[in-house]
């Protein structure tokens, strides 16, 4: 049968992509600063909230976006609510599983590919559940080539995104890297995508919720996503310069002038460690 992934014409693909760039860029912001943190529990916390945003709006938001554009013609499609939170879940798991394999200790190149590879495998699980919450009266199959593709492709741009997480710093770079991650996520969702085939309509009932019963749930999380992390960017929560790289961490915000103490001594910035003098 024939089917269409782009009922809505460019906005959803736009969209998906929107929010994979967003989420992937406010994601590399937490592991910045993560790295900026001596204290374990801290550098925890930072890797939570970066895979909070990477796993749930650069990966996940985006992928559900991009389905709501699939459509089969004249058959209804509904999701179940059960399988598309595990799929959330997945994805916000995995995520955070590659993030602290890479978060701690020095990371090195075995590190960064074991993790990319759990990591990818995870997306790729995360994606397929995804299309599995789907409830529609037909049979639907996959085409293997273009399902082993899809995995290979969550495989490498998980370890590319990881890499990331680990090597960049400074803001334009980081824009530049999220626009990159953007592109691999949603490249792998659409070979994922493609690799489906709808045949044999039967006539049967269907449960579940209409797609568009998601956006408002979509939209508030998304909202929380980013007012949470900004507040977290700015919010004075301490500051360890224990690693000594504090002298590169991104400038995405004015940063103010040092507070003093009343014996002299200079206060960190709000926003990001300031260098050791």
């Amino acid at each position: 049968m024939h089917v269409d992934h782009f009922s809505f014409g460019i906005l959803t693909p736009t969209l998906s992509y929107t929010l994979s760039v967003l989420g992937s860029l406010l994601g590399l912001i937490c592991t910045v600063r993560a790295r900026a943190m001596a204290d374990n529990k801290r550098r925890a916390r930072w890797l939570l909230l970066a895979a909070w945003a990477i796993g749930g709006t650069g990966i996940w938001v985006m992928h559900f976006m991009a389905m709501i554009g699939f459509s089969v013609p004249g058959v209804t499609i509904r999701y179940d609510v059960a399988a598309t939170v595990a799929s959330w879940i997945t994805a916000v798991v995995v995520v955070g599983i590659g993030l602290f394999i890479v978060g701690f200790g020095r990371p090195n190149a075995i590190k960064v590919i074991s993790a990319g590879t759990i990591m990818g495998v995870g997306v790729a699980g995360m994606h397929y559940t995804g299309m599995a919450a789907m409830r529609l009266p037909a049979s639907v199959t996959y085409d293997r080539t273009l399902f082993v593709a899809s995995v290979a492709v969550a495989v490498v741009a998980s370890t590319v995104a990881l890499w990331f997480t680990v090597t960049l710093r400074r803001g334009a770079v980081l824009f530049v890297a999220a626009l990159i991650m953007g592109v691999a996520v949603n490249g792998m969702h659409f070979t994922g995508m493609y690799a489906m085939r709808v045949s044999e309509l039967q006539d049967k009932p269907v449960a579940g919720f209409l797609p568009v019963a998601f956006l408002a749930p979509i939209s508030v999380f998304v909202i929380m996503v980013v007012v949470v992390l900004f507040t977290a960017l700015i919010n004075r929560s301490g500051t360890d310069e224990g690693d000594g790289q504090a002298d590169r961490t991104i400038r995405l915000l004015p940063v103010p002038p040092p507070e003093t103490t009343a014996s002299g001594r200079r206060v960190p910035s709000t926003f990001v460690p300031r260098p050791t003098r």
